[in-house]
């Protein structure tokens, strides 16, 4: 993204509906890298401590099965990914970085009292629009995926789209004499994508496995469980289940949990019983430097000294 998108140079690299897209957007290139870098950092942030912790998602565009096959992990990627297209070309439109929008309309509810419609609001309605037009291209186009698939893959990407549309909340800036707060300045924003991921980790937990079955006159998604409460539009949902991820299985996408660090005190997912399978865990010694018997010196200084302690880390066998 440190350079200008470049029509022959970029978007070629994409699927045949998002070249499109590109091409007629090119403006919007730049948000939607940062969307994908976004993603990354929150996908391996929300699941640091759990035996897939999202390392994968390093090689994108190159995804191992744990990506591509329809798991449950899939689904939280991508209702992440389509959240964060969105939310950052909103946020885009409303910081004046896109020339075919602005900010977003003055919402249709009267304020509150003693408050007014102003400010720039993120421009949800058009991050919506163009984030599902590249992100749903990218299911309908994928490559040779069964139609199954790229139900659920669309189905996920709604429900990312649909909790980052409910998250958008009044804010509000005080105005008045010596900060009275008489007036206020009103406008609708949208929340930092970690609270995003934050409540996809939640649907995660709870997501659906379903089947892509003809239902009347078209196919559906239903339960693959007969007793199964219905699929909703913001439960995530998947097709096959996980490995268990504690061994190397190229053939299942799991990379395993050998040499990864574990809490010894935990009883949570990053506990050395959970995180290494049974397998038990080796212990070490690290000796660390920093810094203590800090003090404040007149004027204007802390000065401190340095410290040596020892740390005992634990790592999966």
């Amino acid at each position: 993204s440190g350079v200008a998108w470049n029509e022959s140079q970029h978007c070629r690299l994409l699927v045949p509906e998002q070249l499109q897209l590109c091409r007629r957007h090119l403006e919007a290139m730049p948000s939607i890298v940062r969307a994908a870098r976004r993603t990354q950092q929150l996908c391996q942030q929300s699941f640091a401590d759990m035996r897939w912790n999202c390392s994968s998602i390093q090689r994108a565009p190159s995804f191992g099965p744990d990506l591509l096959t329809g798991t449950r992990e899939a689904a939280f990627v991508h209702a992440l990914a389509a959240a964060a297209v969105a939310q950052s070309i909103a946020r885009s439109c409303a910081s004046g970085e896109l020339p075919r929008c602005s900010c977003g309309p003055a919402p249709a509810e009267p304020p509150a009292p003693g408050s007014r419609w102003g400010g720039c609001g993120d421009n949800l309605s058009h991050g919506l629009q163009l984030g599902a037009a590249f992100t749903d291209g990218s299911a309908r186009a994928g490559t040779g995926a069964a139609p199954g698939l790229r139900a659920v893959n669309r189905h996920n990407g709604a429900v990312g789209r649909a909790v980052l549309s409910d998250s958008l909340d009044t804010r509000c800036k005080c105005h008045g004499v010596s900060g009275s707060c008489s007036v206020k300045t009103c406008w609708k924003g949208l929340p930092d994508l970690g609270e995003i991921a934050s409540d996809l980790k939640s649907r995660y937990l709870a997501a659906l496995k379903v089947t892509h079955r003809l239902v009347g006159p078209r196919k559906q998604l239903i339960p693959k469980e007969g007793d199964a409460r219905p699929v909703t539009e913001m439960d995530l949902v998947y097709l096959i289940s996980s490995p268990d991820y504690c061994t190397p299985n190229p053939q299942l996408g799991s990379l395993g949990t050998q040499d990864r660090p574990c809490n010894r005190s935990s009883v949570g997912s990053d506990s050395c019983d959970l995180l290494c399978c049974g397998r038990g865990y080796n212990t070490y010694t690290e000796e660390v430097q920093e810094r203590c018997h800090c003090r404040y010196r007149w004027c204007c200084s802390v000065v401190c000294r340095r410290c040596r302690r020892s740390l005992e880390r634990h790592v999966c066998k």
